[in-house]
């Protein structure tokens, strides 16, 4: 006959298992909002004069939040700006090399000319010549964030037979975002002429078909 089970033999109840201290405080809407808030700094001060004091205040939360995140406002910054890469554009896909390029062209100068962009990018391009860290995420940012956008619309106008299969996408790279950024961020031109951007379609698409 079993003997009744006494509340000495009973198992004990299993202990529950603590999140590790700090886990449920990393919330992703404030990650978000310090990401922003870094965007907004480094276009209002500079990466030179910009500080987790700062970035803290525009997010509206403290410094250990930040520190939480990233170890200083290099590491900060660097994530940030290498999370561009990631992000690109959809590739366009209108049926025709020059209206994908005039495509391209038109959401590029409009990101490129935003009051935020293109504070930040002259800014980082001067810490970059000073930190190779900072040159490396820039030029990651930079290439691999329209790296697949450019191969999309290089490799659709290859299938409809409009460039040969052979083209060099580096190079086609260099064609197609060259000349914008060129006067988008480096002369920093006030003002595209009317009709630029169709002339710079139109030629690019000869260019790349002249590959």
């Amino acid at each position: 006959m079993l003997e009744p089970m006494t509340n000495a033999d009973a198992p004990e109840p299993r202990p529950r298992r603590r999140a590790p201290a700090g886990a449920a405080v990393l919330r992703e809407d404030v990650t978000e909002a310090i990401r922003t808030a870094v965007f907004e700094e480094l276009a209002a001060v500079g990466y030179a004069r910009m500080s987790i004091e700062g970035i803290a205040r525009r997010a509206g939360v403290g410094k250990t939040a930040v520190y939480r995140r990233w170890r200083s406002k290099l590491h900060v910054v660097l994530d940030v700006v290498s999370a561009l890469a990631v992000q690109g554009l959809p590739a366009p896909d209108t049926g025709s090399l020059e209206s994908d390029l005039r495509l391209l062209y038109e959401v590029s100068s409009r990101a490129l000319r935003h009051p935020v962009a293109s504070q930040i990018l002259p800014d980082l391009q001067a810490e970059a010549a000073r930190n190779p860290e900072i040159a490396e995420a820039v030029q990651k940012a930079l290439r691999e964030g329209q790296d697949g956008v450019a191969k999309g619309i290089v490799t659709a106008a290859q299938e409809r037979g409009e460039i040969g299969a052979g083209v060099d996408h580096a190079l086609a790279l260099d064609l197609i975002s060259g000349p914008l950024y060129w006067r988008s961020v480096v002369i920093r031109s006030p003002k595209l002429p009317k009709g630029y951007l169709d002339g710079l379609a139109r030629a690019t698409a000869q260019a790349l078909k002249a590959l």
